[in-house]
């Protein structure tokens, strides 16, 4: 029997000459085997013959296109059973070249990540062939933004193998601000030192017959700084450029002309108070008793009027508009209350302007002021060090009524000594102007 090449997923012919060398007439059945039964058949698969006759049979051969029938040669029998004498059989043989093909089924996944700098992808590698391939796996872009490496980069497979290769997509650069960038890219599969034809350069890689297409893949990548932290950042820079244009220098011009309000204040009360005291020696009075005192003396006409002068703003106009200021010292035992008081005199009226108090421990508790049976202020202990009020219209308490500092301690505070105080101290002073009660 001759040689027979086939080409998987074709198919090939050849012939087998039966004949009955006996005296009787013969049937004979027909079948192949070997490792080429699977895909070979034998038309007819039985024949009669009478003595010294033959026939001659067809052997067709069709291997699939398969991984699993490997390129080469491989033996091929057809054994020829004689139904009366199967002791006779026999088993002719012939060689079956069949010829190498080359398909490959790759994959890549995902075909699309995002990122800011780089990504990882998945190339997925098999051998449909029936013969050792060497593969090698490279990567395609039109640009320059991205550097693609496999790990590993080329393979050896042998057929029906598969195989797995990471590939690091990484850009050159980091985009900062805008818009998210799209790069996309091709994986190629191609054989690695295939030998080929004369002149061709050992090593490079070459198309591979069957190779997949380029695998498409795609890279987002992210900017460092997102639109919205852009949009949030002019934001605050427009926020700022806004206060130190617009509401900063407002507002420091209004502290200003309450400074500059507060200092006339400060200025104005003390001349008031001077009016009112140096008030009596414009007066008759005054100046008709230093005159009686200089006459008495004799001598220093002058000087009696200067004392004069002052007893009369004693007893004249000073007397009905004297600035005063009084202290109330409290000081409370933990958990305790306790009231300090002063009491306006009797004929007198006191006009109130100002009150400092100082909680200068630092203690913790309610401290209310009343000024008689009106109740000015209730403020915890320890929201303040020093707090003050003032009045342009003089708040009048009444003859023999009492402004009261009343003082509940929760905690003593720690004083600038560094060691916690045993009780609370407070110290209210209180200033306005004390005047005759006017018939």
């Amino acid at each position: 029997m001759p040689t027979v090449t086939v080409s998987p997923g074709a198919e090939a012919t050849t012939s087998l000459t039966v004949r009955n060398d006996g005296d009787i007439v013969e049937a004979y059945t027909l079948e192949v085997v070997g490792d080429c039964a699977a895909w070979t058949t034998v038309e007819p698969a039985r024949v009669s013959l009478y003595p010294g006759t033959s026939e001659t049979v067809t052997v067709r051969l069709a291997p699939p296109r398969s991984h699993e029938v490997r390129a080469g040669e491989m033996p091929l029998g057809v054994r020829v059973l004689p139904a009366e004498h199967p002791e006779a059989v026999a088993v002719p043989e012939m060689t079956v070249v069949v010829e190498p093909f080359r398909e490959l089924r790759a994959a890549l996944e995902p075909g699309r990540r995002r990122g800011w700098l780089g990504a990882r992808f998945r190339t997925s590698v098999q051998n449909l062939g029936n013969t050792p391939v060497d593969v090698v796996l490279t990567g395609k872009q039109a640009g320059e933004e991205l550097r693609l490496a496999f790990t590993p980069e080329r393979r050896k497979l042998e057929p029906g193998e598969s195989a797995e290769a990471g590939l690091r997509v990484r850009a050159r650069k980091l985009i900062w601000f805008g818009a998210p960038a799209a790069w996309p890219f091709e994986v190629l599969v191609a054989e690695d030192e295939r030998p080929g034809a004369e002149g061709e350069q050992p090593g490079r890689p070459e198309p591979l017959p069957g190779r997949p297409e380029p695998l498409p893949g795609e890279f987002a990548q992210l900017p460092l700084l997102p639109k919205w932290l852009l949009i949030v950042l002019a934001a605050l820079i427009a926020l700022l450029v806004a206060w130190f244009a617009l509401v900063r220098p407002a507002v420091r011009s209004t502290a200003e002309e309450a400074g500059a309000k507060a200092a006339q204040k400060e200025t104005r009360e003390p001349q008031q108070g001077g009016a009112a005291t140096g008030g009596g020696p414009s007066g008759g009075q005054g100046q008709e008793q230093g005159q009686g005192e200089g006459t008495g003396t004799g001598a220093n006409g002058s000087g009696g009027a200067g004392t004069g002068g002052g007893s009369g703003s004693t007893g004249g106009g000073t007397a009905n508009a004297q600035q005063t200021s009084e202290t109330i010292d409290v000081q409370t035992g933990a958990g305790a209350k306790k009231d300090g008081t002063y009491q306006v005199p009797e004929g007198k009226i006191f006009g109130v302007t100002d009150i400092v108090v100082a909680n200068f421990q630092g203690d913790e508790g309610v401290l209310t002021i009343s000024f008689g049976e009106r109740k000015i202020t209730t403020i915890a202990l320890e929201t303040f060090r020093n707090q003050d009020y003032h009045w342009v219209t003089p708040i009048q308490v009444q003859e023999k009524a009492a402004v009261t500092v009343s003082v509940t301690c929760s905690k003593p505070g720690t004083p600038a000594t560094g060691t916690q105080a045993t009780g609370c101290h407070q110290v209210l002073n209180v200033s306005g102007v004390l005047s005759d009660v006017t018939p």
